[in-house]
């Protein structure tokens, strides 16, 4: 299991999450995504739901990180909230598990979702916002703790523009867990400057698989007035 991490130690992993119900939102389309990025160079892949997961897995031999997101009407949290679909994710081939490790609360409590991540013997990655997050997932057991969250919390909103460099040094600094930079990763230089911060790998997300997101960025800045 150990030999999974280092897998990813020092590479870039690529999230293959098309647009909510956009054109390219499709299992086969997002496998495609999940080859293509992975004969550019990535060293393992974000999968969003079941059904993409099962169409990834067979085509792919990186490792994956599969997470189910839920729009919940009585929480923000979105990420990997049930047990359920931590469990399904395990059956469904995911090496890792993401699941959201703020203290919001959500359908089954936060340790509970990481504690059947744990027992289904599979890496649990916690999407953090705060260095607070991290101590909690660490001591409970998390492989991984990522900055996924910083910025997307009440509690952080507003603090970067980019990555939150200072959270990957801190997350560093507890000396153990493998720290993944991820959020607003944008540019290969974002990118490098996370790594040098002291994230043991990158996720890229936006900028890499959806198109709309960049055509946008691009479309947006021809029509900027001179």
């Amino acid at each position: 299991m150990a030999d999974m991490l280092e897998r990813l130690r020092g590479g870039l992993v690529a999230s293959c999450q098309p647009v909510d119900d956009g054109p390219m939102d499709d299992p086969v389309i997002v496998a495609a995504m999940a080859r293509a990025a992975v004969a550019g160079g990535a060293v393992g892949l974000r999968i969003e739901g079941i059904d993409n997961l099962r169409a990834v897995r067979p085509v792919v031999d990186v490792p994956i990180i599969g997470i189910v997101k839920s729009d919940l009407v009585d929480s923000p949290v979105r990420i990997t909230v049930a047990i359920a679909d931590a469990l399904g994710l395990a059956q469904a081939g995911a090496d890792i598990i993401a699941y959201d490790a703020t203290s919001r609360p959500r359908t089954d409590p936060r340790d509970k979702v990481l504690r059947a991540i744990v027992e289904s013997g599979k890496f649990a990655m916690a999407d953090c916002s705060t260095l607070e997050d991290g101590q909690t997932a660490l001591a409970a057991g998390a492989a991984i703790l990522g900055t996924t969250l910083s910025g997307y919390t009440a509690e952080t909103a507003g603090r970067h523009d980019g990555p939150d460099l200072g959270l990957i040094a801190a997350f560093k600094s507890l000396g153990s867990g493998f720290v993944m930079a991820e959020g607003r990763i944008n540019t290969p230089d974002l990118a490098a400057r996370a790594i040098k911060a002291g994230a043991d790998a990158v996720t890229v997300g936006s900028a890499l698989t959806r198109l709309e997101h960049v055509t946008g960025w691009f479309a947006e800045a021809v029509r900027a007035p001179r």
